[in-house]
């Protein structure tokens, strides 16, 4: 597994990023550090997780149970400091808070992460969607920015925040900060904020972006290239709908997430199907596995990136993890292309 830095930060990541959003729904405890360990021995180094998690669903009973889930694996193990972990702050939500993100609630929910997590820093602090609102998660279809905030009120806001993130470095809780669903604008004012306050940095966003969903692909690619900050990609196989499992929504598994959220956040559409088998004969044309495809993809794009991934087994974590070491010809390459351009926005 090689190694990476995140943006211009001294953090030193494997070039995959483990992901723990189902553990403590559909994943147990004991299957959850099951996947830690292997992906340890695997050379992986880098996990993501959030205060919100679980999700499939998110109940606001069980925010926070996949922190204490890594907390327990970490207090067995010993091992906090061969990980570089990574968690995330909810923007205003009715299951956590209505406030979102201020300079008193970053500190104080930091420090419940902290003690979930049994750990007394955090090497990658992120902010799961901005306070003013996202297209993510499918609002792109309605997105209205004239709906938020003033400029000036998001910019006083970041301000403040970007203060309390300089205490919070200082202090040693946080090692960087980073953002999720975040906007190529937005992503620009938390650049502008940190070099008129002193404070830290934004070093990645956090974004979904798989060869079904390409939003990066233009404005934020752009920006990420000329500011040096890294795409943390979620939802690389886009719920596991591109490793064919679903037989174009005829094959449900009562364990999957499709069983949970049938139409997987608005990611089930008519057209996405014909886009899936697109890919899938792509990679059976290439005798690939359509999962390591999807992953080794994800890493051959024109910015820094680092793919996150899941499974709902350590054999699933596998074929995501086969992914680094896989190398894409150009007639693979050149058939992707040619699918996309005839699938290009399939939800």
């Amino acid at each position: 597994m090689k190694m990476r830095k995140i943006g211009k930060s001294d953090l030193e990541v494997s070039e995959i990023c483990l992901g723990t959003m189902t553990w403590g729904s559909q994943d147990s405890l004991e299957n959850a550090h099951s996947q830690i360990a292997h992906a340890k021995a695997q050379g992986i180094n880098f996990m993501d997780t959030a205060e919100m998690y679980p999700v499939n669903p998110v109940r606001a009973e069980t925010v926070g149970d996949t922190e204490e889930i890594i907390g327990k694996y970490f207090a067995k193990a010993k091992d906090r400091a061969d990980w570089v972990l990574a968690t995330k702050i909810a923007g205003p939500s009715g299951f956590i808070s209505q406030e979102g993100i201020t300079p008193a609630t970053v500190e104080a929910r930091l420090d419940l992460s902290l003690k979930r997590l049994q750990t007394d820093y955090v090497d990658l602090y992120q902010f799961h969607w901005p306070n003013r609102g996202s297209y993510h998660f499918r609002q792109h279809w309605t997105f209205d920015p004239s709906a938020q905030p003033s400029k000036e009120e998001v910019l006083d806001n970041m301000r403040a925040v970007n203060e309390k993130m300089a205490e919070l470095q200082k202090a040693g809780k946080v090692r960087e900060f980073g953002t999720s669903n975040e906007s190529a604008w937005g992503m620009m004012q938390w650049l502008r904020v940190a070099e008129e306050t002193g404070g830290p940095r934004m070093q990645s966003i956090q974004n979904e972006y798989s060869l079904l969903c390409r939003h990066y692909d233009t404005d934020l690619a752009e920006f990420a290239v000329h500011e040096e900050v890294t795409l943390l990609a979620y939802s690389v196989l886009s719920c596991g709908m591109l490793s064919g499992k679903y037989n174009g929504g005829k094959t449900i598994d009562p364990n999957s997430r499709m069983a949970v959220g049938p139409d997987l956040g608005g990611r089930v559409t008519p057209q996405v199907w014909p886009a899936v088998d697109a890919y899938l004969a792509i990679a059976k044309k290439h005798g690939l596995d359509p999962v390591t495809m999807a992953i080794a993809w994800s890493m051959t794009r024109p910015f820094d990136v680092v793919p996150i991934i899941g499974g709902r087994s350590v054999d699933q974590l596998q074929h995501s993890i086969d992914g680094a070491d896989l190398t894409l010809s150009e007639e693979v390459l050149a058939d992707i292309d040619a699918a996309h351009r005839a699938h290009g926005k399939p939800f």
